[in-house]
């Protein structure tokens, strides 16, 4: 951004707050349009098996745990690698190895040990679930901002333990893991932008559509399982 611009506007001239903001657009658009160019393939590995288990898990299809396997392998690298996330980059090696036990459940963990159908927790469950997220965010945020060079500790400390419960409510298909993810991805998107990060600042916003979209579909089967009983 051009110093002239920054102190015009700081002094009341240059035609106010609107030149400040195009420059600001102009330079994430021209951001993003060079981390397009420079993505490498574990990237677009990534966010491709990314986009596609979610797409998948929202149509509560059990090939989406392939995906995620897929992709979390690359996702790991690239947090680490690329933006020093690397409480970010452990979840992601978690998630590789979690995805086998969420695959075998959507199979074989129902009643009959048939496919597992949505299900929801009551409203106690998730105060305990918040509260107990909420301790551990701090405690895991203090030790790698102490111990490690990580960056963003606390809110990469959010992210992944609210990251871990909202997995382990997947695995068992309660219909509230959507609500969770919003939160969750909407923190990852001002994460990676704080980093610099905007294509994966678009993918975030990819990802929160999808969360809505999941948590519609998912809320219409349920229910239409309830009234069939």
């Amino acid at each position: 951004m051009s110093p002239k611009i920054v102190t015009s506007v700081a002094n009341g001239n240059g035609g106010g707050i609107l030149p400040l903001l195009l420059m600001d657009t102009l330079s994430i658009g021209q951001a993003v349009a060079g981390q397009i160019a420079n993505t490498g393939w574990p990237e677009w590995v990534a966010i491709g098996g990314a986009i596609l288990y979610l797409v998948l898990a929202a149509r509560e299809s059990p090939w989406c745990w392939f995906w995620g396997i897929i992709s979390c392998a690359f996702w790991a690298y690239v947090a680490y690698a690329e933006y020093a996330l690397f409480v970010d980059a452990l979840l992601q090696v978690f998630y590789v190895l979690i995805s086998f036990w969420g695959l075998y459940a959507w199979l074989y963990g129902g009643q009959a040990h048939d496919a597992l159908p949505i299900s929801v927790l009551p409203l106690r469950s998730h105060v305990g679930i918040i509260l107990a997220g909420l301790l551990l965010t701090l405690v895991v945020g203090y030790f790698f901002d102490q111990y490690t060079p990580a960056a963003a500790t606390y809110p990469d400390a959010f992210t992944t333990v609210f990251s871990v419960i909202a997995t382990f409510m997947v695995i068992y298909k309660k219909l509230e893991n959507w609500l969770y993810w919003l939160v969750i991805d909407t923190v990852y998107l001002f994460l990676y932008g704080s980093r610099g990060g905007y294509l994966f600042v678009l993918l975030f916003v990819v990802y929160l559509v999808l969360a809505v979209v999941g948590y519609l579909r998912w809320r219409r089967e349920f229910e239409r399982n309830l009234n069939s009983i």
